[in-house]
């Protein structure tokens, strides 16, 4: 039995990655940031005989040592990823992303760990120089959100090619689905639509992006962790297909058959140069690599999406009224 550790395990991506990992045969070391309330995330109430729930931080060293230890592969997902906080909390960013990162690739090392996978972002890119994006296009730090993960991403490749450190860059571009926070715009409006809100906040509607369905990234990091020839490479994970904010937000509308409006808000708008206007990746190098390929559609995931939200033991955990940086 492959034995797993999955940083960020309490998140979004994170805990499906854990469901995902554990029924493909895994056994799980499952990571949730330490706090006095023994709050596991989005682990809460997932119980399984080779599912193993730990609290702690990357950015100590030390428990990242332990953490890794006896581990065949590390999926580092663990970040502060709101793009919002991080204009006004970025120092807190560098910690987590960078010094974090840091961590979990010197105790992979010293702990001799098979196989690491770094989460990147679609956001290190910025906004496309040329379409489809692919892993050689430049690196363009337009918050400093996106600037700690292109610094997360170096240290992580600096390890393989100094260390021979078998590290692969995962880069995943847009992914919703269930569970994903509302400081997403996806969630965001679900949620003020499902709350009989019919003046919708939102920010720029003119963005593009390439959304990816959570269980197919989680479908990507697991092929691109199995696959042979992916050590100290960037891999995008992208449907290759872009669709505006605003095209996406009228379907969500026409799925959850609402007459709504929406209002730009300002608190909602990035800087102007920090806005990424242009995201849609080429998946062509994960394609050549491993036998992924993207299997649910925009349509089908939103009503996915939807649904679970929807489901009021769910709403509640959301907080519709004000605006989740």
């Amino acid at each position: 039995m492959k034995k797993a550790v999955v940083t960020g395990a309490d998140g979004f991506i994170g805990s499906h990655l854990t469901e995902m990992l554990l029924k493909e045969g895994y056994d799980v070391t499952a990571l949730a940031q330490y706090n006095s309330f023994n709050f596991w995330g989005w682990l809460e109430g997932m119980k399984h005989p080779n599912l193993h729930i730990v609290t702690g931080d990357v950015r100590d060293p030390d428990f990242c040592r332990a953490l890794v230890a006896g581990a065949d592969t590390v999926f580092h997902l663990a970040a502060l990823i709101a793009i919002p906080y991080s204009y006004v909390a970025p120092d807190s960013y560098v910690d987590t992303n960078v010094k974090g990162t840091l961590n979990i690739c010197q105790a992979a090392r010293d702990a001799g760990v098979k196989r690491l996978l770094v989460t990147s972002t679609s956001e290190v890119y910025g906004t496309a120089r040329y379409v489809p994006i692919d892993e050689k296009h430049p690196k363009q730090p337009q918050s400093p959100y996106s600037a700690t993960k292109i610094g997360a991403d170096a240290i992580a490749l600096s390890f393989h090619n100094a260390f021979g450190l078998n590290v692969t860059v995962v880069r995943p571009f847009n992914t919703y689905g269930p569970r994903q926070s509302a400081r997403a715009i996806i969630p965001s409006i679900i949620t003020q639509i499902a709350s009989g809100v019919r003046k919708i906040k939102v920010g720029d509607l003119s963005p593009t992006r390439d959304f990816n369905f959570v269980e197919d990234t989680c479908r990507g990091f697991i092929a691109i962790a199995e696959a042979e020839g992916t050590a100290g490479m960037e891999i995008n994970i992208a449907t290759q297909k872009e669709v505006s904010m605003e095209e996406t937000l009228k379907t969500i509308a026409r799925l959850m058959d609402a007459d709504v409006e929406w209002v730009v808000d300002p608190e909602r708008l990035r800087p102007a140069g920090s806005e990424v206007f242009r995201l849609l990746g080429s998946n062509q190098l994960i394609t050549s690599l491993t036998p992924w390929r993207p299997q649910v559609t925009l349509e089908e995931g939103l009503r996915r999406t939807i649904d679970w939200i929807c489901r009021e033991e769910n709403l509640k955990k959301y907080k519709p009224e004000i605006y989740n940086r």
